[in-house]
């Protein structure tokens, strides 16, 4: 089974205060769910369309304990907590 990745990029962060409340619940939570924090920050260069905004990406062992993670109750708290505090382009990809 193929290793997957939760790629999250943030387009804007309109609450930072929101954003912080966020990552005190999203971050155990994913790690609970067998998530493994790979990258996270700003990146070091954007290409192309990319945009300089905060990059998170996240490893599971496979595509469906990734989306379990996310539709999960303890990171659906989380994500109560974000609001409409950052928009972000969150994917799951399966690894090669």
């Amino acid at each position: 089974m193929a290793k997957a990745y939760w790629v999250a990029t943030y387009r804007s962060i309109n609450d930072p205060a929101a954003l912080a409340e966020y990552g005190k619940l999203a971050g155990p939570a994913l790690q609970a769910a067998g998530g493994r924090f790979v990258a996270r920050g700003l990146p070091a260069v954007a290409y192309e369309a990319g945009v300089n905004e905060r990059v998170v990406l996240i490893e599971f062992d496979s595509a469906q304990q990734a989306i379990a993670a996310h539709d999960g109750p303890a990171y659906q708290e989380a994500l109560k907590a974000l609001g409409s505090g950052a928009e972000r382009d969150v994917r799951i990809v399966e690894g090669l």
